[in-house]
């Protein structure tokens, strides 16, 4: 049967495409969002905790040899730098401020690489509210170091043992679990799921952007002439993007998992070669096989494992103001040994596809580049790369 298409948020894409159960509860939480991002006394308590919790701002650097090397003036957003490690705690933090003003008494969230995970546990036991994380059971394995944070920081984790085993299959799992417990907050982790978690999440991240363009403007006098970020779900990058949109001299690149290449199906490349389709409550860029259904995502990187995307970077991909291109598992490795070698900063492997990106694209262009550096490569070292 087809499917109608209802007016969207984002150009055509989004809608909140959920079993009845959850619609109730997805309208009570974007009225309690809308109320909550007007309330003065909201916002303090988040500013205060960005400030004195999660360290932000978090600080633009420039990467001088890194810079000598591609011959343009490389900045990174060192949002590797926040607490856990990661910019997951941008969003986690202003969702969990909302959950406590719902009076929820149980979070759930779902992770890939583990770092929402992280960021999900953390704040949650900051709050003393119960929480369990969804988390493939490959992903687990890979990313041991963080599924270990998260059992430390009192969190049940629950491994998803269905499908592949990674990040969509957690997010399967998470949503399995909210339909059965509505009374959960579902703490999704990314810009993407049914209305009103891409606007939720757009909003909490938006703090990147803001800042790095406060942060260019003082540096250099002057915008940048491009920015780069990884694109899995999408939250990292549209948080960057968000302060730039509508600065139309500033090109915007988004590095997708391109795993061993777009001519096998061995990658995570969702709008190099997916179609729209409605999955997992929206309808955006999905990768699928030859009937339409949603198929399997790969990627060395546990955080780019995913078939689907964020409404808004489908819009943004077709009104062409960002574009998106799609980086192999040997070219991330490659960059994220070269920034740790040239700088001193061990990268995740989800912000060394941006890395290469924009190394790549940069060569003797003499331009002022900015790469959102979405975390740091604890996690990562040790693998067999």
């Amino acid at each position: 049967m087809k499917k109608t298409i209802e007016k969207k948020e984002y150009g055509i894409y989004g809608g909140s495409y959920v079993p009845d159960i959850l619609k109730n509860n997805l309208k009570i939480l974007e009225e309690e969002f809308l109320k909550a991002i007007i309330d003065n006394n909201f916002e303090k308590e988040l500013k205060s905790y960005q400030k004195n919790y999660i360290g932000r701002p978090s600080s633009l650097f420039l990467a001088k040899n890194l810079s000598k090397i591609v011959e343009s003036k490389i900045y990174l957003k060192r949002e590797d730098l926040n607490h856990t490690g990661a910019h997951k705690i941008n969003n986690t933090m202003g969702q969990i401020l909302l959950a406590k003003k719902m009076n929820k008494k149980e979070i759930i969230a779902e992770t890939g690489a583990g770092q929402h995970g992280v960021a999900t546990a953390t704040a949650a036991a900051l709050f003393n509210i119960k929480c369990k994380i969804f988390m493939g059971k490959i992903d687990a394995r890979r990313q041991k170091m963080n599924v270990d944070k998260i059992k430390m920081l009192g969190a049940e984790l629950i491994e998803v043992s269905s499908g592949t085993q990674t990040l969509k299959d957690a997010v399967d799992g998470a949503l399995k679990y909210y339909i059965e417990n509505p009374e959960s907050y579902y703490l999704l982790g990314s810009a993407v799921g049914p209305h009103p978690y891409p606007t939720i999440v757009r909003y909490f991240q938006s703090v990147i952007g803001r800042e790095t363009k406060k942060q260019i403007l003082d540096r250099e006098g002057r915008l940048p002439d491009s920015i780069y970020a990884c694109v899995g779900g999408g939250s990292n990058a549209i948080g960057i993007f968000s302060g730039f949109l509508n600065n139309k001299e500033v090109s915007l690149y988004g590095a997708e998992g391109g795993g061993e290449g777009l001519k096998t199906n061995k990658n995570a490349a969702t709008l190099s070669i997916g179609k729209p389709t409605v999955f997992q409550g929206t309808y955006s860029y999905c990768l699928t096989d030859k009937k339409g259904n949603p198929r399997e995502a790969y990627s060395i990187s546990a955080g780019l494992d995913y078939p689907g995307i964020g409404p808004e970077h489908s819009h943004l991909k077709d009104i062409k103001r960002v574009k998106y291109n799609a980086v192999t598992d040997r070219e991330a490795i490659n960059a994220f040994k070269l920034l740790s070698e040239k700088e001193g900063i061990i990268p995740a492997i989800e912000s060394a596809h941006a890395l290469s990106y924009a190394v790549e694209n940069e060569k003797n262009k003499n331009n002022l580049v900015i790469i959102n550096l979405s975390g740091r490569g604890d996690k990562d070292v040790g693998r067999d790369f």
